[in-house]
């Protein structure tokens, strides 16, 4: 075979040639055109979102929103006799707290009371052995018998010594020597008389008596011990109830207020129970001290209550109020319309067209309920007291009723606005309820779905492969 000689152009380089130059140009050109479209867009949204829109225009989320009036809920001033309170906290204490003890020493051989029982003033507690105080008192009166024999021989012989003293047959100095014996016998009887009374007062000591009525306490002693009149335990405590105090402080600066009231008439005071809110007792003021406590700057006043129904017990500590003044046909409003801001206390006013103003207020005072307006208010005004957390001066408020009342939301809901895209408030409360439907169709979709991703997962290479690889998936490269 014949073989033909290679030329000079066969043998040059292949690199010279290049062949594809200008198509991998014209593929970069439109890379970067693609590019520069894509980001223009971009600046494109970014510039059209961050454009304020028209309260009419757009349709768009912030539009509707602006549109919308602000659901509140709505209440007139109304006149009342408001009480005045000054608030203080104290203890309740026993008008009478008496300790029992023994007045004689001896053997205890009864106890005539249950602990906690409520004893009436008289009533036998307990009772000492008396045959010691009784045999004594057994003694006083034989004594006393016997110088009443001796008086009575006494005067006989007086009478007879008067008789011969007036007819000259006896001297008169017997008779008087007999009388001075007379008087003497009889200053002795009555020395037996009250050693009698001594004795039965003693032996009435063997029974141990309430001194007054209450309740009684824990038993300090028991049956068969031997208790002294010098112990300082003694039998029981017995605690008066029924009336009751109820010791409390209030700040010095209320002092000249307190006695204003007080020279008046007679204050009425309330206790709250345990929640602070319920008023388990109402009574009088009795008692205001007389200096300040130096330590605390406050004034301790003393009540007195007549607890019926055993709700203040001694040592509790209460919370207590004081009326002083009842203020005559007063501007009240609930509490919640009254709001704070930088300059004061002021409230949202319903002017025509239901157009909310704030318009300041002054505040007398105020409790959890109602709220005393010395000025800014009057009978005719309408004032806001819910809704205020998308309310603001001059904003469009709906009234609504206490059926319909506005509530707070535990999470913000999803909002939707009419086809119109104005966002009315029948269209956005219509739409409200399909678009939650919505919603929670596309949750169970979501979870249907991702139980089936997950039954494929677990089938593994056995199973069919997902429909995203089958259609969407890139093509493997055939070998």
């Amino acid at each position: 075979m014949l073989f033909k000689p290679e030329s000079e152009e066969d043998t040059k380089p292949p690199e010279v040639r290049k062949p594809g130059f200008w198509s991998r140009v014209l593929k970069r050109m439109v890379s970067l055109a693609v590019t520069l479209v894509i980001l223009g867009g971009l600046a494109y949204i970014g510039w059209y979102a961050f454009q304020p829109k028209p309260n009419g225009g757009g349709g768009g989320r912030g539009g509707a929103r602006l549109d919308l009036p602000v659901p509140v809920l709505a209440a007139t001033p109304r006149i009342q006799d408001v009480p005045v309170y000054l608030d203080g906290v104290g203890s309740v204490r026993a008008l009478n707290n008496v300790l029992v003890r023994a007045q004689v020493d001896g053997k205890l051989i009864s106890v005539n009371f249950t602990e906690g029982q409520d004893v009436k003033k008289g009533d036998v507690l307990g009772e000492i052995d008396p045959v010691i105080y009784q045999a004594q008192y057994d003694q006083a009166v034989a004594k006393k018998a016997q110088d009443e024999a001796q008086l009575a021989n006494q005067k006989l012989d007086l009478a007879r010594y008067q008789q011969l003293a007036a007819s000259n047959a006896g001297s008169k100095q017997q008779a008087d020597t007999q009388r001075a014996l007379v008087a003497q016998q009889e200053a002795l009887v009555k020395a037996d008389q009250a050693a009698i009374d001594n004795a039965q007062a003693t032996l009435g000591y063997t029974k141990i008596t309430a001194p007054l009525s209450g309740r009684a306490g824990l038993r300090q002693v028991d049956q068969g011990n031997i208790i002294k009149a010098v112990d300082a335990t003694g039998l029981v405590i017995i605690t008066q109830l029924q009336p009751i105090a109820v010791q409390f402080s209030l700040p010095q600066q209320q002092i000249v207020r307190v006695n204003a009231a007080a020279a008046k008439g007679v204050l009425a005071v309330d206790v709250f129970g345990n929640d602070g809110v319920t008023v388990v007792d109402t009574g009088t003021l009795k008692g205001i001290d007389n200096q300040v406590d130096p330590t605390t700057g406050t004034l301790k006043l003393k009540a007195e209550f007549p607890n019926a129904k055993f709700q203040l017990w001694p040592g509790q500590f209460v919370n207590v109020r004081l009326k002083v003044e009842t203020l005559d046909k007063a501007i009240v409003v609930p509490t919640s319309a009254v709001q704070r801001g930088p300059a004061g206390t002021f409230s949202y006013v319903i002017g025509p067209g239901d157009i909310a103003t704030a318009k300041p207020v002054v505040v007398t005072q105020q409790n959890e309920h109602d709220a005393v307006i010395a000025s800014g208010l009057s009978t005719s005004d309408r004032v806001v007291t819910t809704g205020f957390a998308n309310l603001s001066d001059g904003a469009k408020v709906l009234i609504g009723t206490d059926d319909r009342a506005p509530t707070a939301d535990l999470a913000p809901r999803k909002r939707s606005r009419s086809p119109d895209g104005k966002g009315g408030q029948g269209g956005q409360s219509g739409q409200a309820k399909e678009g939650q439907a919505k919603e929670g169709q596309a949750k169970d979709g979501e979870h249907r779905g991702r139980r089936e991703r997950g039954e494929g997962d677990q089938k593994g290479q056995t199973g069919p492969a997902p429909a995203g690889q089958q259609s969407g998936g890139p093509a493997k490269s055939q070998p």
